[in-house]
């Protein structure tokens, strides 16, 4: 067993939260850290997130959590509706990042992730855009990377925080792949009422769920879970969501009738990933959607990441051999992102069939959440 610090350099592979929130854990903590990220432009997606506390337990960790609290808006209860507006019940939600923080906090995406570019400019971690991993070998003690420009070097550790569609994830020989839910998201940013300032969501109508999250005072997140192809029905985008919201009462008119041609829209399809065996060959690892990739209606895939992320960062700065601090760290992290994943997975199934006998889509968000305040 090595009796020193276990690792000094590390290259990240990927951009987006994970990848940053990785980077910043480890550079904080005295390892020099090189991320590579494939597109050569680097910025979120504009479309909202919902966030839970125990994401924002993970930013307070790395010191992000009040920028990116300006940034969004931060509620603690779900109220839950019949499509025509009923309500069904308002669950106040467990606060999994402790009782100083906020349960859930909405946010755009974009808005977050220009926090931790911000962080890793500010710490000087060497960036390199337009840029992939494509092999690495063992060398010694230490992976040999050799990257889409060309350059081949040397690092203690190489960690792929790439996502749900990794390319480094088949570099370490694990085969599992991304899998449909049979779902499909319609995403907008729209301007909200001051009544709606927690999460609203509304079942049994015409589409599998229609919800929204505030994400400022003056903006929400709003969101169809709808069949899993865009129709080829020659509407437009904005055209195709407002049908797609037609039926439901409470506040989803209001929502409708702020979707305009210039409303920022997203469609996709819902996928999911859970990669049963070990996530690490050697000293490479892949953490973060690239082998826990969860349907969002639990709304944890960045705390689930941001999670991986921090506490990777101090496993590897303990002393003693990399590859078996690797195999703990996933024995620590593997039952809890199970859970998040098989209660995600239940939760589509019971939306794709509200009529299943004992669905209690309610109990299980509020049951899973309480699982999640225990710490990460």
């Amino acid at each position: 067993m090595q009796s020193i610090m276990t690792v000094s350099s590390v290259l990240v592979v990927g951009g987006g939260i994970t990848g940053c929130v990785t980077a910043i854990a480890l550079a904080q903590r005295g390892v020099e850290v090189t991320l590579v990220e494939r597109s050569p432009q680097w910025h979120g997606v504009g479309h909202g997130i919902t966030v839970q506390g125990n994401a924002l337990k993970e930013f307070r960790e790395i010191g992000a959590l009040d920028p990116i609290l300006e940034k969004g808006h931060g509620f603690d209860q779900v109220r839950m509706r019949e499509a025509d507006g009923e309500e069904i019940v308002t669950i106040t939600v467990a606060r999994t990042g402790g009782s100083d923080l906020p349960a859930t906090m909405g946010a755009l995406r974009s808005d977050i992730q220009d926090v931790l570019v911000g962080m890793i400019r500010d710490l000087g971690i060497e960036v390199r855009l337009g840029t992939e991993l494509v092999s690495f070998s063992s060398v010694d003690r230490h992976v040999e990377a050799e990257l889409s420009s060309g350059v081949v070097e040397n690092y203690d550790v190489i960690i792929a925080a790439d996502g749900i569609k990794s390319t480094t994830r088949k570099l370490l020989g694990i085969h599992e792949e991304k899998k449909p839910t049979g779902m499909g998201i319609w995403r907008s940013v729209v301007p909200r009422t001051r009544d709606m300032s927690i999460s609203g969501l509304y079942y049994h109508g015409p589409e599998y769920k229609v919800g929204f999250t505030p994400i400022s005072d003056d903006l929400c997140y709003a969101y169809v879970l709808t069949k899993p192809e865009r129709p080829d029905n020659g509407l437009t985008d904005a055209q195709e969501m407002r049908r797609l919201l037609e039926g439901y009462g409470g506040d989803v008119p209001f929502i409708r009738d702020q979707i305009t041609e210039e409303t920022f829209l997203n469609f996709q399809p819902i996928e999911w990933l859970y990669v049963e065996g070990p996530w690490h060959r050697g000293r490479v690892i892949a953490i973060g959607d690239a082998v826990h990739a969860c349907p969002p209606l639990i709304a944890q895939g960045a705390a689930q990441c941001s999670e991986d992320a921090v506490l990777l960062a101090d496993y590897l700065t303990r002393e003693g051999d990399i590859e078996a601090l690797l195999t703990e760290f996933e024995a620590r992290r593997k039952p809890r992102v199970k859970l998040v994943v098989d209660a995600s997975l239940q939760l589509v199934e019971w939306e794709l069939h509200p009529d299943a006998p004992g669905a209690d889509p309610g109990g299980l968000f509020a049951s899973s959440l309480q699982s999640l305040a225990e710490p990460a």
